[in-house]
C-alpha cells in the first residue's frame, strides 16, 4: 500500500510540474527536461507514469477536468448551466492545473494533440443540461439545446482567451458575467431569467459548496 501511495504522489508531483511548465511555455516550447527539473524526479520515474510529452499533456488535460469539479444538481437547470460556467471561471483564476489544461486545449500550435475532445465533452454536458431545462419549460421555444451549448462553449473560450491575454484571468469573472447576461435573455424565459444568479461572485460560492461536499465525502470514506 505504501508503494502505491508513493506512486500516486509521484504521479501527482509530475503532473503539477508539467502543468506549471505547459502553462508558462506552451506545449511546443516545453521540454521533458523542463518538467523533470520542475518535478525534481528522475527520468525513469517520469517515464514509468508517462511515456511522452503528449502523454503528459493529456494527463494534465484530464486532471484539469477532474479539478473543475461538478456543480451539485439544481432544480433550475438553467442555473446549473450558469453555475458550471462560473465554477470553471473561478477554477481558472485559482487553479494552475485548470489553467494549464485550458492553455493546452486552446494552443493552436499543439498540432500533435487532440484538442477537440475537451470542447466536445464540455459541449455535450452543457447540451444535456439544456435539454433538461427545455423539458422543464425553462427555455424559449426557438432554442436548440445542442446549438446553444456550442455557442456558450465557443463564446466562453473566446472570452477566457481574451481575459488571459489582457489580465491573466484577473477580470474573467466580470467578463463571464457580462457574457452570460447577454446570452441568457435570448435563451431563457423571462420569468426564469429573473430567478437566475449571474453575478461574478457566484463562482466563489459554488466552489466553496463543491469543496464542502468533497470534504464531507472524504471524511465519510475515512470513517467507513
Amino acid at each position: 500500500m505504501a508503494k502505491q501511495d508513493r506512486a500516486i504522489r509521484t504521479q501527482r508531483t509530475i503532473l503539477v510540474a508539467a502543468a506549471s511548465v505547459f502553462e508558462e511555455r506552451g506545449f511546443q516550447a516545453a521540454t521533458i527536461t523542463d518538467i523533470l527539473t520542475a518535478a525534481g524526479v528522475t527520468k525513469g520515474a517520469l517515464y514509468f507514469h508517462f511515456q511522452s510529452k503528449e502523454d503528459l499533456a493529456y494527463g494534465v488535460m484530464e486532471a484539469q477536468g477532474r479539478h473543475m469539479g461538478t456543480v451539485p444538481p439544481r432544480s433550475c437547470k438553467t442555473q446549473e448551466v450558469v453555475d458550471t460556467v462560473l465554477l470553471q471561471t473561478y477554477r481558472l483564476q485559482k487553479d494552475p492545473m485548470v489553467r494549464a489544461g485550458v492553455r493546452l486545449a486552446m494552443d493552436q500550435h499543439a498540432t500533435e494533440l487532440d484538442r477537440g475532445t475537451s470542447f466536445q465533452e464540455w459541449g455535450k454536458g452543457m447540451a444535456a443540461l439544456l435539454e433538461q431545462a427545455k423539458e422543464q419549460g425553462e427555455l424559449l421555444p426557438h432554442v436548440v439545446p445542442a446549438d446553444t451549448a456550442e455557442l456558450v462553449v465557443g463564446a466562453y473560450a473566446g472570452v477566457q482567451s481574451m481575459s488571459q491575454a489582457v489580465s491573466s484571468y484577473a477580470d474573467l469573472d466580470h467578463r463571464t458575467s457580462v457574457l452570460l447576461r447577454h446570452i441568457m435573455p435570448n435563451v431563457v424565459l423571462s420569468s426564469v431569467l429573473t430567478t437566475i444568479d449571474l453575478t461574478p461572485e457566484r463562482g466563489a460560492t459554488i466552489y466553496a459548496e463543491v469543496q464542502a461536499l468533497q470534504d464531507a465525502a472524504e471524511l465519510a470514506d475515512a470513517r467507513a
